[in-house]
């Protein structure tokens, strides 16, 4: 087999040790603190500020207004039809202006 088949494999037993981990470890306390579980609630912001930063930073045209579409949507609709609207803005965009 290949390397990269072992290197799939290490990395979805690394990530499901550390998810099970980390609740192993919060389970073991009475009480969480205030403070632990506003930093735990700020996690998921922090992961897609990290994703999304690079995408933004290095954006042309057709990222930029595909992001505006989005944002934009987010306001009125849900998720999905805040995906869909910047995924289809995006690829008309790139298909015609880029």
């Amino acid at each position: 087999m290949s390397s990269t088949f072992w290197i799939i494999i290490a990395a979805a037993i690394a990530t499901y040790l550390t998810r099970v981990g980390g609740h192993l470890v919060i389970s073991r306390f009475e009480r969480v603190h205030p403070r632990v579980e506003a930093g735990l609630n700020a996690v998921p912001a922090a992961v897609l500020t990290t994703l999304v930063a690079p995408a933004v930073l290095g954006a042309g045209p057709a990222e930029w207004a595909a992001l505006i579409v989005a944002g934009a949507v987010s306001l009125r609709g849900g998720l999905l039809s805040m995906f869909l609207a910047g995924a289809a803005v995006l690829i008309l965009a790139r298909q015609f202006v880029a």
